[in-house]
């Protein structure tokens, strides 16, 4: 395998964008190795905590939107059937297929992921205070 300097120097810029691009406002550009002190501890932590405050939704928010999410694909995966089954042009038997796949697939997440949290809390509930 022959790679040209060139290649390896366009990767490697490519690379520092997609660095810079994933980098706080606040941070340097040499990311965290490049803050000295404890100022610029501080600063870091300022920075992450801020992030997290604004940027982050809450638990139920984000359990919210994923039950939403499924009950979408739910819907979409039955009007798909119903179009199918009444004959409308454009709407293939693979189409009904895969969006019920998709339907199944995405229920099943989601209660794989409801019996984790319910096993997670009454882990916790049973833990001796």
């Amino acid at each position: 395998m022959n790679v040209g300097r060139t290649d390896i120097n366009s990767l490697l810029s490519q690379m520092r964008e997609m660095k810079a691009a994933t980098m706080p406002a606040g941070m340097p550009a040499g990311g965290p190795a490049d803050m000295q002190g404890p100022q610029g501890v501080q600063q870091a932590l300022n920075g992450r905590i801020e992030k997290a405050d604004s940027a982050s939704p809450s638990f139920s928010t984000m359990f919210k939107g994923a039950i939403d999410g499924v009950n979408q694909t739910q819907k979409t995966a039955g009007s798909l059937q119903a179009a199918y089954e009444q004959g409308a042009p454009g709407v293939s038997l693979s189409q009904v297929m895969i969006a019920s796949q998709k339907s199944s697939v995405a229920f099943d997440a989601m209660t794989q992921v409801r019996n984790k949290v319910v096993e997670a809390y009454k882990d916790v509930m049973n833990m001796p205070v």
